[in-house]
């Protein structure tokens, strides 16, 4: 048996709140807090108003928002969350998920959103698996179908077909993404030198999660 000292540290180590990085502390929560991304930004909120059935299909550069998008879209409907992680996309992970929206969103939600991460690395029988799936052949009643991805060249032409495709561009984010680093150095360290917010943004090639992470680096030296 553990030391009464033993047991008391365990039981405070494990009630210890530790400081998250800034990509998680500044991740956006709501439609409204995305950098850039307009379109898609106004796609949603108009979404989030008035929730209807529909197979979208982010598209874009790493870092600009895409599954953090569909988050904020499922909390703002708001709608009962079905994750599939990359990698994870294959034919029996659809095949229960497509089960599970057959029914009656949880209490409390509207709809269900279905959210597969980096679609283009599904194999092929599952985007096969997907076909009916999307369309009225075998399409769950309430439900919001969300795929990310980088690229489309891997996915099938059957498959894109059936998606409204929404380009997330990293053009004409780094201004909010600079004033976004100036808010927070502001908030994180309001008494020391500021670095250069736009070479950071330069830097990460618009990539604001990488961009948080150089401010990081940044904040750790000041």
């Amino acid at each position: 048996m553990k030391e009464p000292r033993i047991q008391d540290a365990l039981s405070e180590s494990m009630t210890l709140d530790f400081p998250q990085s800034l990509t998680e502390k500044y991740r956006p929560k709501a439609i409204s807090d995305f950098c850039g991304i307009a379109k898609a930004k106004k796609i949603c909120a108009n979404l989030a108003a008035n929730p209807r059935e529909i197979n979208l299909l982010f598209q874009g550069a790493s870092g600009t928002g895409k599954t953090t998008l569909a988050l904020a879209l499922a909390e703002a409907i708001p709608a009962e969350l079905h994750h599939i992680p990359s990698q994870d996309c294959n034919v029996a992970n659809i095949q229960r998920v497509r089960q599970t929206c057959q029914y009656v969103p949880m209490s409390g939600f509207k709809m269900h959103l279905c959210l597969i991460d980096e679609a283009d690395q599904m194999t092929p029988q599952a985007q096969i698996a997907l076909l009916s799936i999307l369309d009225s052949t075998n399409k769950p009643p309430n439900t919001i179908f969300v795929f990310t991805c980088n690229a489309t060249d891997r996915l099938e032409l059957r498959f894109l077909s059936r998606c409204m495709q929404i380009e997330f561009s990293s053009y004409g984010i780094s201004t909010e993404a600079i004033e976004l680093l100036r808010q927070v150095w502001k908030k994180e360290a309001p008494n020391a030198p500021e670095p250069n917010f736009a070479r950071i943004v330069k830097d990460a090639c618009n990539n604001v999660r990488a961009a948080l992470m150089s401010l990081e680096s940044e904040l750790l030296c000041a």
